[in-house]
């Protein structure tokens, strides 16, 4: 099977369809994608608190793409396997003015730059107080063109995918993409290390990455109308969750979203009536704020766990 690659100057700013293709595919091959991290090279780690004053805005969440996939069609699903997400021996977690759920409380910039343990898969936030983070690496940007013509921020998530910053997109998970223009035109960015649901300040630990995933155009899934995916197991957490997401830009709506794709999803793949399904989100989902501050959308996941499913195989 053959593996491609996608280099750091490979990237663009916006979400547009109008980006020529950086790479073509076949449905099914493996790319790897070296990005930087989400201040696209604007910080290191030698850099202090007076560089996010520094920061130019129109420089932030660039992503690596796109990528053209033979066969994809408006309609059609992209699912994206995360093979795997290699961090840097670094990262930065910043307040920058203007963003995160207190933005108005914080208004004064702040930077703290991490040592990564690449090999002990950690991070010290505090070494004496004994505060040490386990990494979860994942890329936070993870999308393909939308079908609107022109050019659209990279900072929010879409229902094409986007800034999603969703934790759970890690090695070994899988993504389930809408495609809205032929080839896909898929890209990705954003490299965290680790962060929590909601990312509630704006950042995460932001590193750059090397992400390798499988890309596969899928005709039988046209109930993905917003990003879905299935999570990996890990030693903390043995159970794998099937999520759909809503993006909008408000939260009940997100949510009701989130919840009606459910319903879609367990009538096509387990034959439910909707009002089954609808019973089956309220005793066994759990609805997760995933992303709260890329303003103008929020990002609301449904996870259901798949260990339910006893007859699946």
């Amino acid at each position: 099977m053959s593996i491609h690659s996608v280099k750091r100057h490979q990237n663009h700013l916006a979400w547009d369809n109008s980006i020529a293709p950086v790479l073509h595919i076949q449905s099914g091959e493996t790319v790897t994608f070296d990005c930087l991290d989400a201040s696209n090279g604007q910080l290191t780690a030698e850099s202090s608190v007076a560089s996010i004053r520094g920061l130019v805005f129109s420089q932030l969440d660039q992503v690596c793409g796109p990528v053209h996939i033979s066969g994809a069609q408006p309609g059609d699903t992209l699912q994206v396997d995360i093979i795997s997400v290699e961090t840097a021996d670094w990262g930065w977690t910043a307040l920058i003015p203007g963003f995160g759920l207190l933005h108005d409380e914080y208004p004064d910039p702040a930077l703290k730059i991490w040592k990564i343990d690449r090999a002990g898969q950690f991070a010290w936030f505090d070494e004496e107080k004994g505060i040490k983070i386990p990494l979860r690496p994942f890329p936070g940007e993870i999308g393909v063109a939308p079908g609107k013509d022109g050019a659209f921020s990279t900072i929010p998530p879409y229902k094409t995918g986007g800034n999603l910053d969703t934790k759970y997109l890690s090695s070994g998970s899988t993504v389930y993409l809408p495609i809205e223009v032929k080839g896909a035109l898929f890209s990705i960015g954003d490299g965290h290390g680790a962060q929590g649901d909601g990312e509630v300040c704006g950042t995460a630990i932001e590193t750059p990455v090397k992400a390798t995933v499988r890309l596969t155009v899928r005709k039988d899934k046209p109930y993905v109308k917003a990003p879905h995916f299935v999570t990996a197991r890990a030693a903390a957490s043995p159970e794998e969750y099937y999520c759909t997401t809503g993006v909008d830009q408000d939260i009940r709506e997100a949510s009701r979203a989130a919840v009606r794709d459910m319903i879609e999803y367990l009538g096509v793949e387990h034959h439910l009536s909707k009002v089954e399904a609808y019973m089956l989100c309220s005793v066994a989902g759990d609805l997760r704020m995933h992303e709260v501050v890329d303003m103008p959308n929020y990002v609301i996941g449904l996870m259901l766990p798949k260990s339910i499913f006893t007859n699946a195989s």
